[in-house]
């Protein structure tokens, strides 16, 4: 089958096309043949060193199709079941072996490049709005990135709960999309003081909560947007790592609540994946979400595909298709 693999962490470039042998399903596994495959930030930090990984390696971490085979034991699915994962690595591929018990059921409806699309990033959302803080109709929200993939998924979710949302975009034309989303108020970040624009947006009180998935270009900004005793949700580095965080600066910030969670700890069961993805399938099977493919490439074109991901010109979600 063929594969991206990567023998030393580096730019996109380092990424290569090979023929590797099809997996086999060990016990409690089961074989999916890809049909769309999910591009994420984080796959971005794997290849250039910020999150090591043992290499060489393979990489990519989401993706649906159906199941080529099953391994022994497995009883929660069978061949030509629709499926989709996220969080097992091997994504960028062909086929991927994945552990049962982290891949769950598409239903009806849903074709593949949508939960391709939506699964990892849809399931961050979830967690992030609805059980690390549970955002309450009324609330006012400040979402960076909101035109990209995950801000999508959030703007719309949140708009769905009664949420006011400030959302932060880089240009004009993300701005428009946005619009369309819902959003309540938007600031152009690269033009902008994003905390003098929330503090003017909110009477001077701030938010009560603050997602940013950028990381270091919007980190000052975030701080300063926040109301007293406010939650800074930092879950990604799109510009680069976020600084340290001094407690003290939490502090004069307004006994401020600081932190850096991953999906692994809110999804570390079965029963919790199952229930985040069906949340998710829900909110999309309703049309409360929608789900924008923006750009596609190629298994061949992973680099590229990195590339435009960083640069930070994409719009919605890519994806890879073998």
């Amino acid at each position: 089958m063929r594969a991206i693999r990567f023998s030393q962490t580096g730019g996109p470039e380092v990424l290569e096309l090979v023929e590797v042998d099809t997996p086999e399903p060990r016990p409690g596994q089961i074989l999916i043949r890809h049909q769309a495959i999910g591009i994420n930030f984080i796959d971005t930090y794997q290849r250039s060193g910020l999150y090591p990984m043992k290499l060489p390696s393979g990489l990519g971490s989401e993706a649906a199709g159906v199941v080529e085979a099953v391994g022994d034991g497995v009883t929660r699915f069978k061949v030509g079941d629709p499926v989709a994962y996220a969080g097992t690595p091997g994504a960028y591929a062909e086929l991927n072996a994945v552990a049962a018990d982290r891949a769950v059921k598409v239903p009806a409806g849903i074709d593949a490049r949508t939960a391709a699309a939506a699964l990892l990033k849809g399931m961050t959302v979830e967690f992030l709005i609805r059980r690390l803080h549970r955002v309450e109709a009324g609330e006012t929200v400040l979402v960076h990135a909101a035109a990209g993939g995950v801000g999508q998924i959030m703007t719309q979710w949140l708009k769905a709960l009664g949420a006011v949302v400030i959302a932060t975009v880089g240009s004009e034309e993300k701005a428009e999309r946005v619009r369309e989303l819902g959003a309540d108020h938007i600031i152009l970040y690269r033009e902008q003081d994003v905390a003098a624009e929330v503090r003017r947006i909110t009477d001077g009180r701030g938010v009560p909560v603050a997602y940013d998935s950028v990381g270091k270009d919007t980190f000052e900004g975030t701080l300063k947007s926040l109301a007293r005793r406010g939650l800074f949700v930092s879950f990604g580095n799109a510009s680069g790592p976020a600084p340290a965080v001094e407690p003290r600066q939490l502090m004069l910030n307004g006994s401020l609540f600081f932190t850096r969670p991953t999906m692994g700890d809110y999804l570390a069961t079965a029963e919790e994946l199952e229930a985040s993805a069906a949340a998710l399938f829900e909110m999309i099977g309703s049309g409360k979400i929608g789900i924008e493919i923006g750009q596609t490439f190629s298994l061949a074109q992973a680099a590229s595909a990195h590339r435009a991901l960083e640069s930070r010109s994409t719009i919605g979600a890519s994806l890879l298709i073998p």
